[in-house]
C-alpha cells in the first residue's frame, strides 16, 4: 500500500504563487510516473501535470502550461507542484496519485484517472479575484 499526503493548498490572492508538496510513505514513487489532479467545485477531476519515473518527460495540461511546474525528489520520496501566476479559475481540490505502471516509456497515457491507483486525500487550493 502507498500513502500520499498533499500539502501546500491555502487561499491566496490572483497572481500569487503556491507550492503543493505530495509525500508518499509505503512504498517508493521513484520507478513511478507520478501525476496532479484537481477538482474544481461541481466539476469532474481533471488533468493538471504528469512527471515520469526519471523526470526526463513532463507534461502538462493547456490550462496551467507556463504557469505550472512539476518535480520529482525521488531521493525524498516526494513530487512538488509549483503554481504561479494564479487564476480564480484555478481554484480546486488538488490531488497527487502515483501512476499503475514500473518504469513506463512515456507519458501520453497518464492524462487519465485509469492510469494511476493510489491517489493523496486532496489538498484545497483557493484563489481570490
Amino acid at each position: 500500500q502507498v500513502q500520499l499526503v498533499e500539502s501546500g493548498g491555502g487561499l491566496v490572492q490572483a497572481g500569487g504563487s503556491l507550492r503543493l508538496s505530495c509525500a508518499a510513505s509505503g512504498r517508493t514513487i521513484s520507478a513511478y510516473a507520478m501525476g496532479w489532479f484537481r477538482q474544481p467545485p461541481g466539476k469532474e477531476r481533471e488533468f493538471v501535470a504528469a512527471i515520469s519515473w526519471s523526470g526526463g518527460k513532463i507534461y502538462y495540461a493547456d490550462s496551467v502550461q507556463g504557469r505550472f511546474t512539476i518535480s520529482r525528489e525521488n531521493a525524498k520520496n516526494t513530487v512538488y507542484l509549483q503554481m504561479n501566476s494564479l487564476k480564480p479559475e484555478d481554484t480546486a481540490v488538488y490531488y497527487c496519485a502515483v501512476g499503475r505502471r514500473r518504469f513506463a516509456s512515456g507519458l501520453k497515457d497518464y492524462t487519465r484517472p485509469s492510469e494511476y491507483d493510489y491517489w493523496g486525500q486532496g489538498t484545497q487550493v483557493t484563489v481570490s479575484s
